[in-house]
């Protein structure tokens, strides 16, 4: 049984490619939509209002400082190096849905901590990108939000990616070129973007006509103009602001 069925909701690397984006995020202010401080028409959000109304399909952006980051958006004209999609089903607190380097923060699908493909709580992951790896973090809210058939689709690809390698750099590079050629590649191993693609495309909400690698994290900022399918859209960026510890 997957470790986050068994959570009690009571209980108190990254990689990748090109997309044409908006302005760097440090002077982007959209006007926002939504709920909390979206609804106030603010830039910024706490953690915990963005957790708290979190909804599934909700796109999460990362940017870091490191060489490695700013190597990753030079190179593939991002914005952001890290996207991940958001999780948040029934009464289980709200998931975070990536392929990453790291493996600090335990998996709630296995109940271990891996590289790769991995399913992590989105408070915890929040906290360990910004605190730990050096990130800000940009949440994306979806309007309307993902029908129960959406959440099983994107459920079934936890259970069939899970614990699938990140690339190394040689394989990374490989999967990007291929991408822009509209060839497809196995994933048998994958980076962020592949992964957020391949369960949006199951979700019902991306068409297959570009294959996963095609993608890169600065596809799912709001300057490239993501088109999703049956009518939903995602809003703005809405820094989030998550406290020390």
């Amino acid at each position: 049984m997957p470790a986050l069925l068994q959570h009690d909701p009571t209980d108190g690397d990254r990689a990748e490619h090109p997309g044409q984006s908006n302005p760097l995020p440090p002077t982007h202010v959209p006007n926002l939509r939504g709920v909390n401080a979206f609804r106030r028409g603010t830039a910024t959000a706490t953690l915990a209002d963005a957790v708290s109304e979190a909804r599934s399909g909700d796109i999460w952006l990362f940017r870091g400082r490191t060489l490695a980051d700013r190597a990753i958006r030079l190179s593939t004209n991002a914005p952001v190096n890290h996207v991940a999609l958001c999780l948040a089903i029934d009464d289980l607190p709200p998931l975070l849905w990536h392929a990453e380097l790291g493996h600090s923060t335990p998996d709630v699908w296995t109940g271990t901590s891996h590289r790769g493909a991995q399913l992590h709580r989105l408070e915890d992951a929040a906290r360990t990108w910004v605190l730990r790896y050096g990130q800000r973090a940009y949440a994306r809210h979806m309007e309307p939000p993902a029908t129960n058939e959406m959440e099983d689709a994107a459920l079934a690809v936890v259970q069939d990616y899970g614990g699938r390698p990140f690339p190394r750099s040689r394989q990374l590079a490989k999967h990007w070129v291929l991408g822009r050629l509209h060839r497809r590649v196995s994933l048998q191993d994958l980076y962020c973007a592949e992964l957020v693609a391949v369960t949006l495309q199951r979700m019902g909400l991306l068409g297959d006509e570009r294959p996963p690698n095609w993608y890169d994290p600065g596809r799912f900022w709001s300057g490239d103009q993501l088109s999703l399918l049956n009518g939903v859209t995602l809003g703005p960026e809405v820094t989030v602001d998550v406290p020390p510890e």
